[in-house]
């Protein structure tokens, strides 16, 4: 029996855990030494495995490693399969081991994204280095589409750096080429061009043609808020790991400002207008702000159309443009129903977060109370048909 049982469902957030050398071993050898290995806490202290035990990271891998293969340990790996996170997840840095997960979950099709890395990414890309933000974004792609290699069914992302735009055309064309899924960028600006730039407008053409969609995801915009925040007065609060690596109720509040704002300049200037066949993904940022953006974007409208002609040449109200073109995640504490109420149903995407902490032991109950008077066609677009949608052709037959 699997976790979900009864309905097709596919899954728009789900996770690889990178080992510490892992961009190192896909990455060209005149950079490879640049990229720094990623930092590890409390992730590592979802193993059960102690400070001690952890600190030699190469030990602690190999360690891990014939854990996992023991026959004890997967033996057991269907009753654990929502319960085991991070690193100790089955399939969670084991390629050969992902594809019975998505049978123990009872999930179609999973999106996938790094974990340690969006950030780095971001920062290479900003750097003004071009040589290190293609070197990482290569090494990225190849890591990526490798462990998805293993099953059709793993939907492999490919980060494309947006603050050169000769080398994001170069970037996204590579990774097309090499069949990922969908195109990762940031949901922040560049430091010298808005991501509405004309110039990108390339990068937006060949997703179009491909007929695979550009995603954003959490993690990959630099800092979110001021550390300042955080200087209360009383200690800070451990994070859902129990350490200070990850997200609290206050940088939870930002996540949604980088995507309101990327995607509010996308529409604005009409990058969604020229190419109304572009699909655009928001993963693992939440979506119960959409209801309430959609009427800022349309009082923005209304209040500066008659100064702007780039509103003024728009086809479309803003809000449609979301409807049509648009995609998200809810986290799984959000109100989906409420959501597609304020919004309509062909914006929500299930999402597990697997195998991270953050998706928790139940996302499926918790979506579905959520949905509990909502009709079987809003869940079966929540479900799988919105994923089916936004990812395009790939998802014929899975």
């Amino acid at each position: 029996m699997s976790y979900i049982e009864g309905r097709v469902v596919h899954d728009a957030d789900a996770h690889i855990m990178e080992t510490p050398n892992w961009l190192r071993d896909y990455a060209d050898p005149s950079i490879r030494d640049r990229l720094e290995i990623p930092g590890y806490g409390n992730e590592l202290r979802q193993t059960g495995d102690n400070d001690e035990q952890l600190s030699d990271l190469d030990t602690a891998f190999a360690q891990l490693t014939e854990r996992h293969m023991s026959s004890d340990y997967r033996a057991d790996e269907a009753n654990q399969v929502m319960l085991r996170k991070n690193f100790a997840a089955t399939g969670s840095f084991i390629s050969e081991h992902r594809p019975p997960v998505l049978d123990y979950m009872g999930v179609r099709s999973q999106l996938m994204f790094n974990t340690f890395h969006n950030s780095r990414l971001f920062e290479w890309d900003t750097s003004g280095d071009r040589d290190i933000a293609a070197g990482a974004a290569r090494a990225h792609n190849r890591g990526m589409l490798d462990f998805c290699s293993v099953d059709e069914r793993l939907l492999a992302t490919a980060y494309v750096p947006f603050s050169n735009i000769e080398l994001a055309i170069e970037i996204a064309r590579e990774s097309i080429e090499l069949g990922a899924a969908a195109l990762l960028i940031a949901s922040g600006c560049p430091p010298d061009h808005s991501p509405s730039h004309i110039g990108l407008d390339p990068v937006w053409a060949m997703a179009q043609e491909a007929n695979i969609p550009v995603v954003f995801h959490v993690g990959g915009t630099g800092e979110l808020l001021s550390p300042a925040y955080f200087q209360n007065g009383v200690p800070i609060p451990p994070d859902f790991h129990g350490g200070e690596e990850n997200f609290r109720s206050v940088d939870y509040m930002a996540i949604a400002g980088p995507p309101m704002q990327t995607l509010a300049a996308l529409i604005f200037d009409g990058v969604l207008d020229r190419f109304p066949d572009l699909r655009i993904g928001v993963i693992e940022q939440g979506a119960v702000w959409i209801p309430g953006w959609a009427k800022r974007l349309e009082s923005a409208v209304d209040a500066f159309r008659r100064h702007e002609e780039r509103l003024q040449a728009l086809s479309l109200r803003p809000t449609e443009y979301i409807q049509r073109q648009i995609w998200a995640t809810p986290y799984p504490t959000e109100d989906v129903g409420w959501i597609t109420d304020n919004i309509g149903p062909d914006v929500c995407l299930f999402s597990s977060d697997y195998p991270h902490v953050e998706g928790g032991r139940d996302p499926y109950g918790r979506f579905e109370r959520s949905l509990s008077d909502r009709d079987e066609t809003v869940k079966t677009k929540f479900y799988a048909d919105n994923m089916i949608d936004l990812m395009g052709p790939i998802m014929a037959g899975l």
